[in-house]
């Protein structure tokens, strides 16, 4: 008989777990005869006493199982089931471009994205900018697009590793959420749940990032690795850069709009190219669509310069209930803020640092983001023309641009952008791509 109060006491005390234990106790964390309290102190002893990698392995495959396990063999696609998750930043709009170019070189790509929280935006979010998009389709509906249009961005159902779910819910309440073992597991069971062939991580770095340092981020990277490639799905990860937004707006219309210039060629802020074709050509070598990165970079060029990632994209919007003409006058269907106005630099220098959460912040302030899972969301608001690390700005010049619902929430927003810049002398920017690791 299977006895989770001796289960937590082996890893109180520093003892291995086998898969048998690990597999019984998610069994009673989804059947909820596995207590509240009983989850809090397994996490707790964890975030102590860590996991190896094979426990590491063990959770996340059950955490998988724990609910529905898309198989995508039935629909006998012609290309990989692969997909890119990222810890999450500000500006951070890349799976909105990633997913239709990817589509566009072969590649079908069953995106389940979560909602922002903190100071990070959310891909869901952003997707409820646009009128009609349905973000929680049923199952049929996710498969077909997936099958006719090769990608769907859509939100993780409750039948999608729902011990995950509930584990993370009590470690959001019991300060156990910065836990590398329990945070791999988090993420890679649901996209394992996702049926994926091969999956590439954007781990964020900097003052934006979710995880504190450098060191912690790398090793954030090495466990998902690891623990992937362990469970059966091809796994790299690409250290990226969150010192400042990475796109230079930030904002859920704001940053469709963004997305929908760059697929149209509109507009390709570099740093968000730089990152998007990164992940984007690491996805492609590893579902084997290109045989190196130098051939994905240029099929994935070729994806935008023909316009056939922008079609996949339209093509994605129309099949989950969206706007058929959204790429074409995207203004007439996005929600604009009632209040646009410039936030003055209070001297003159060269950005030399920029607090990327304090700018997460601020778009939260404004009603962009959420605190708490049940708060509503405002998709009108946020930053847009930020300066970026490295430009000279003169005093009184636009760091950028709030927009905001009324003048109080802008004047607030404005004063916390100004505190978020540190000018100088001097600045350069950090590089962009820091690392790849697998």
């Amino acid at each position: 008989m299977f006895l989770p109060q001796e289960f937590i006491r082996k890893k109180r005390n520093r003892q291995p777990l086998d898969h048998a234990g690990i597999t019984a106790f998610v069994r009673g964390v989804t059947d909820g005869s596995v207590t509240e309290g009983q989850v809090a102190a397994f996490a707790m002893a964890v975030y102590f006493n860590d996991l190896s990698v094979d426990e590491r392995v063990a959770l996340t495959i059950a955490q998988r199982d724990s609910g529905d396990v898309l198989d995508w063999r039935a629909l006998d696609l012609d290309g990989p089931v692969i997909d890119k998750h990222s810890t999450g930043g500000v500006g951070d709009v890349v799976s909105l471009m990633l997913g239709p170019m990817v589509a566009a070189c072969g590649g079908y790509v069953p995106m389940i994205s979560g909602r922002g929280l903190g100071h990070t935006g959310g891909t869901l979010d952003k997707l409820s900018a646009i009128p009609g998009y349905d973000v929680m389709p049923d199952t049929a509906v996710f498969r077909r697009t997936v099958r006719d249009v090769g990608v769907a961005i859509i939100g993780q159902t409750a039948r999608l590793a729902p011990a995950d779910k509930r584990i993370y819910a009590i470690r959001d309440v019991t300060a156990t959420v910065e836990s590398v073992a329990m945070i791999t597991a988090s993420i890679l069971s649901k996209k394992l749940a996702a049926g994926l062939d091969g999956l590439v991580m954007d781990v964020k770095v900097g003052s934006g990032a979710f995880m504190p340092t450098v060191e912690k981020s790398a090793e954030l990277a090495r466990s998902i690795v690891d623990v992937g490639n362990g469970a059966g799905m091809k796994t790299t990860a690409i250290l990226t850069d969150m010192n400042q937004s990475l796109a230079p707006c930030a904002g859920n219309a704001l940053e469709v709009a963004c997305a929908i210039d760059y697929l149209t060629g509109k507009s390709r802020p570099a740093r968000l190219h730089e990152v998007t074709m990164a992940l984007a050509a690491q996805l492609l070598v590893t579902g084997g669509l290109a045989r190196d990165t130098a051939q994905a970079r240029a099929m994935l060029q070729h994806s935008l310069d023909s316009g056939a990632a922008a079609e996949r994209f339209a093509r994605m919007v129309v099949a989950l209930g969206g706007p058929a003409d959204l790429i074409d006058v995207p203004w007439r269907h996005l929600a604009r803020a009632a209040v646009i106005v410039p936030v003055p630099s209070r001297a003159s220098g060269v950005v030399r640092h920029v607090d990327c959460r304090a700018l997460g912040l601020a778009v939260v302030a404004l009603g962009g983001g959420r605190m708490r899972a049940e708060d509503a969301i405002d998709t009108r608001v946020g930053l847009s023309a930020l300066a970026e690390i490295g430009q000279r700005v003169d005093a009184g010049q636009p760091l950028g641009y709030v927009h905001a619902r009324d003048a109080d929430t802008a004047a607030h927003a404005v004063d916390a952008v100004q505190r978020s810049y540190v000018l100088g002398e001097t600045g350069a920017a950090p590089p962009t791509i820091h690392q790849q690791i697998g």
